[in-house]
């Protein structure tokens, strides 16, 4: 399973960083979890084939993570060659239904009748989703918004736990409980630390706390990267610790 760090922003307008992005490939599936701005640039300039991208997961309904959904639509519907024939797969928490039909409300009936399959569901917790033959979704709550949720990739080689944007939970530790790796945010720094979002050291305390085998850290707001993120979190958890840039690469299971 590879994970790419497609965007590893937030809201706040970057150069070097676009909006929460994540390219997950295993086999045929090619999901992208949380799709905000830039990702598909990004996407494209990392080489990355997202015409044949299969799934999208959003974590919550904040629009810099799920606000270039509708442009990657318009981007299969009009740009592919062949014209795409293969399905699309839109997931998300409880209202991720009624949120992309209120989206087509406004960008046109295109968005949900494309002219190749698109399927949008809603993924309740604790109900693994398969994916594929041997890949399964999981959802967890979150302290963020009401429909937060982290999400969970599990495959014979390994389990992914991305934590979507969250605060500090004891509850998603227990969930994550011995993950190969963690994407986890990490938002502010310390000095700003709210409820809502996590910090270099809390982050690193939900890696410890979750026995994850490596953590890697992202979503950055400006002030937080100026305080060495990733060192700060090893402070906190003893495992690799990495804090990702745009189109950085990771594997889980294998070399």
């Amino acid at each position: 399973m590879e994970l790419v760090t497609v965007g590893t922003g937030t809201v706040a307008p970057s150069a070097q960083r676009t909006c929460p992005c994540y390219w997950v490939r295993r086999g045929d599936l090619k999901i992208l979890l949380d799709c905000g701005a830039g990702s598909l640039h990004r996407l494209a300039e990392f080489g990355l084939p997202w015409d044949e991208v299969t799934h999208v997961v959003v974590s919550h309904f904040h629009p810099d993570h799920y606000g270039e959904l509708p442009m990657l639509v318009y981007a299969l519907k009009y740009t592919t060659v062949p014209p795409r024939q293969e399905p699309l797969v839109v997931l998300g928490p409880p209202g991720v239904v009624h949120l992309v039909r209120t989206l087509a409300e406004a960008y046109g009936r295109w968005l949900l009748d494309p002219g190749f399959p698109i399927g949008i569901l809603d993924v309740r917790d604790g109900e693994p989703f398969p994916l594929g033959a041997d890949l399964s979704l999981e959802t967890f709550p979150v302290p963020h918004t009401p429909e937060s949720v982290a999400l969970s990739l599990t495959a014979p080689e390994g389990r992914l736990v991305y934590t979507g944007d969250t605060g500090p939970s004891t509850e998603l530790a227990r969930w994550a409980a011995g993950c190969d790796l963690l994407l986890a945010e990490c938002s502010l720094p310390e000095s700003m630390a709210i409820d809502i979002h996590l910090t270099p050291e809390r982050a690193g305390d939900l890696a410890r706390d979750a026995g994850a085998k490596r953590l890697v850290l992202t979503h950055f707001y400006p002030p937080v990267e100026t305080s060495d993120p990733a060192r700060i979190a090893g402070t906190r958890f003893s495992g690799p610790v990495t804090a990702a840039r745009d189109g950085e690469r990771f594997i889980i299971g294998g070399s």
